[in-house]
């Protein structure tokens, strides 16, 4: 009997910092969101495509879920609830190498009043970074995570090792509606390349800053052109042809914090783009001139008019 092909949308949450993007990434099996040992490190909802046989899991990795201290952190919190409203399953992240505490509760109390819902998705709980902990502390942390929801499977898993996430492959898809697929077959995110370009650099300007600034970080992707290579920026060239150029902004909130991404003589914003670079040949398959610049946007965070300029 041939088996039932299901298609659906699953939502990874968890507070920040607790291994959705990293699992999103080894579930896809390339990276389509960007990560960091730094919280709120995802801003978007990005959707990972994983396509077998016999099912098409769109993955949403939403931000975490926190109390918000700011007009950003708030649209973040809002982001999630209007993700969580739209899906068919809630892989709900708890690291196993932190105990269980307020955000997670949070986070459970919200979702318990979602399974009162009607039409409520499947909540599962998936206990991230089991490689970090011995069998005893993982013992330990399963039973306090059992006690936290009514949950339909708990799974305990590795995104790093790799261990456990065949097995969140094949569960998952048991929760999600009958549905032919909802994306062609090759597709693995519905992210626009300028938006993957843009995540990349704010990765790359991450690495090894102050843990107050990650908050204060935005890039605006400015243009994507092709020029030709003697460098005449008149000339017509054929997609492919030329050298591509991609000019870009590194958003900060006080000119302190422009001093941190710039460095000692730009020696940090050279590491910047030389990691951003890598990363983005990667994404689009051939070499690139980066242009990276850093600006003050005076207190964005909570300011609605930078945010909605900033694509907030």
């Amino acid at each position: 009997m041939t088996k039932q092909h299901r298609s659906g949308f699953v939502a990874m949450v968890g507070r920040p910092n607790a291994g959705k993007s990293t699992l999103t990434n080894a579930l896809v099996g390339e990276k389509v969101a960007i990560t960091s040992s730094k919280p709120q490190t995802t801003r978007h909802a990005i959707r990972g495509i994983v396509t077998r046989p016999d099912f098409q899991m769109i993955l949403v990795d939403t931000p975490g879920i926190h109390r918000p201290r700011t007009l950003l952190g708030q649209r973040l919190n809002d982001l999630v609830e209007e993700t969580l409203a739209d899906v068919d399953v809630i892989c709900f992240c708890l690291p196993a190498d932190q105990k269980v505490g307020p955000g997670d509760r949070f986070i459970a109390a919200a979702l318990a009043e979602l399974q009162k819902l009607r039409r409520a998705p499947a909540v599962i709980a998936i206990v991230t970074k089991t490689d970090l902990v011995g069998h005893e502390q993982l013992m330990n942390h399963l039973i306090a995570v059992d006690q936290l929801l009514n949950f339909k499977e708990i799974i305990p898993l590795s995104a790093v090792t790799g261990k456990q996430v065949e097995t969140l492959l094949e569960v998952v898809p048991r929760y999600l509606p009958a549905s032919p697929p909802l994306y062609p077959e090759e597709t693995v995110t519905d992210e626009t390349d300028t938006k993957r370009i843009a995540e990349l650099i704010r990765e790359a300007a991450l690495e090894g800053v102050r843990d107050e600034l990650p908050h204060s970080l935005a890039v605006v992707v400015e243009e994507i052109v092709e020029q030709s290579l003697d460098g005449d920026p008149f000339a017509e060239v054929a997609p492919g042809e030329g050298k591509l150029v991609v000019r870009a902004t590194i958003y900060v909130e006080r000119p302190s914090q422009k001093g941190i991404i710039i460095g000692r003589a730009g020696s940090r914003l050279k590491e910047v783009g030389t990691t951003a670079r890598q990363g983005i040949q990667k994404l689009l398959g051939r070499r690139l001139y980066l242009d990276l610049r850093v600006k003050v946007a005076k207190d964005w965070q909570r300011d609605p008019k930078q945010l909605q300029r900033l694509g907030f």
